[in-house]
């Protein structure tokens, strides 16, 4: 993964750590030919309100940190899932049951499986 792809996930990270995003996962594709992206950033919120602020905080320092601003950011209106599109790199930010449901991490068996511990 090139600098600027590591400086973005970083700060996508920061941003969900700041207002207290669980259970981050970053899931590498960088070694899969046929990825849509170089990485996926997941993470868990406890409520739609807190989706919004989770997708805000990881806007800010993105843009802030990293000069970068999404193309497209979907899921806001009953932000059960929210995807936040980076071009190399995409963010998912959902309640535990869609998380759940969806099971994203584990939809490609190649992908390198980072766990970030919860700050609490």
């Amino acid at each position: 993964m090139d600098i600027h792809t590591e400086k973005l996930i970083d700060q996508i990270q920061a941003g969900l750590e700041e207002k207290k995003g669980r259970d981050i996962v970053i899931a590498d594709f960088s070694d899969i030919d046929d990825a849509i992206c170089r990485a996926f950033v997941i993470a868990t919120g406890n409520s739609p309100s807190h989706i919004q602020a989770l997708t805000e905080s990881v806007e800010e320092f993105a843009r802030k940190n990293a000069q970068a601003r999404p193309t497209a950011i979907d899921g806001l209106r009953n932000a059960q899932w929210v995807a936040m599109d980076y071009g190399e790199v995409i963010v998912h930010i959902f309640l535990a049951e869609a998380r759940e449901f969806y099971d994203l991490e584990h939809l490609w068996e190649d992908a390198a499986l980072t766990e970030i511990p919860n700050l609490d």
